[in-house]
């Protein structure tokens, strides 16, 4: 049977001396993989389809394992972030940790249109920092392991936040904080633009203007979250950590 999808390009493989395993998050599927034969040879109709963050329609035999890619219509290159090391580092960022979360044949249209639109806004010359981040916590709850931000994790909806406590997991008020032990301070507008990220797509954001500060405040405490709630390696980041030490 074969099926026409629209889907991106988030990872490939090597697969014997001339194909690739080529992974596409699909609108109609969601995570897909599927072999394209030839695809490492320069000169292959399918070298080009198959290059990473490629967005189109891929035309695949499918099957009950592995699919085969036997042609594809290219809607946007994305070529831009593939000769931008820091935005390829970003993208291939997420895209590592979207085929992570989800589950093979699971279609998400929600999560397709925000990972596409990620895609556009970082190549746009958007900040890739503030934009993988927005995408991160959205597959935070994709994943069933989302931080519990709109309110004091522990119930006191009259007081104000003032830190995040990796422990328990979310946001705590200026009471709770005398008895927490790992937290991390929280300011007032660094609290406000975490509820942004974590509730509203990309979408619905014309420009993004964050200060650096608040991102770096807001990056540790992700990072200190995954670290700990997460559960999955994901490769690509250890380039983007030490990319943060060189800057």
């Amino acid at each position: 049977m074969f099926e026409k999808v629209q889907g991106i390009v988030v990872r490939t493989r090597d697969y014997g001396e001339t194909n690739k395993i080529v992974t596409l998050y699909t609108k109609e599927y969601g995570l897909l993989s599927a072999v394209a034969r030839g695809a490492k040879k320069s000169k292959s109709r399918m070298a080009a389809i198959t290059q990473p963050f490629i967005y189109g329609y891929f035309l695949i035999q499918m099957g009950k394992g592995l699919g085969t890619l036997h042609q594809g219509e290219i809607l946007h290159s994305m070529r831009g972030i593939r000769e931008d090391i820091v935005k390829t580092a970003y993208v291939s960022y997420i895209s590592e940790l979207l085929s992570k979360v989800v589950n093979e044949r699971e279609p998400n249209s929600a999560i397709f249109d925000e990972y596409y639109m990620s895609l556009e806004r970082i190549l746009d010359e958007e900040s890739p920092l503030a934009i993988s981040m927005m995408f991160e916590l959205k597959m935070y709850h994709v994943g069933g392991f989302a931080p519990v931000v709109h309110s004091c994790v522990n119930g006191h909806t009259d007081r104000p936040i003032a830190a995040f406590s990796i422990a328990d997991g979310g946001v705590i008020c200026d009471q709770c904080i005398i008895r927490s032990e790992d937290y991390i301070l929280l300011p007032a507008n660094a609290y406000k633009v975490l509820r942004h990220m974590n509730s509203t797509s990309i979408k619905r954001i014309r420009n993004i203007s964050i200060k650096q500060e608040t991102l770096k405040i807001l990056r540790e405490i992700m990072d200190y979250y995954y670290e700990r709630y997460g559960g999955m390696y994901i490769k690509s980041k250890r380039f983007l950590d030490q990319m943060h030490l060189l800057e």
